[in-house]
């Protein structure tokens, strides 16, 4: 339920937020909804990661992916798969490390509600 929750508000959030509110939606619905910190972390990278992922392909079609192109040779990468691949690697690690930081915020506050 955290993953299609964060997933959703990520997709929604990005075409009028900036980038880094990811990390807070991130920290607030770990806060509410996690139970162990393995589901808090991968619930918040696995659903960082496929967003960036949908709204990089989603921007990137359009031009026949010629920015990332571009992008990619500029960095000296081999190909414009790379640069997406790292790109959702870092959304993703943003993602898990809030959710994980909000997982241990309710555990230290909240230490009642939390299954160990």
């Amino acid at each position: 339920m955290l993953f299609v929750l964060l997933l959703i508000l990520s997709l929604a959030a990005s075409y009028i937020l900036p980038w880094w509110t990811i990390a807070i939606m991130a920290f607030v619905a770990s806060l509410l909804m996690a139970n162990r910190a393995a589901q808090a972390f991968w619930s918040g990278f696995a659903a960082l990661f496929l967003a960036w992922m949908v709204l990089s392909l989603f921007k990137s079609m359009p031009n026949e992916h010629q920015l990332a192109e571009r992008v990619a040779q500029l960095f000296g990468l081999p190909h414009w798969t790379l640069l997406l691949l790292i790109t959702c690697v870092i959304g993703g690690l943003v993602g898990g490390l809030s959710a994980l930081s909000g997982y241990y915020i309710k555990q230290v506050v909240m230490p009642s509600t939390v299954k160990q």
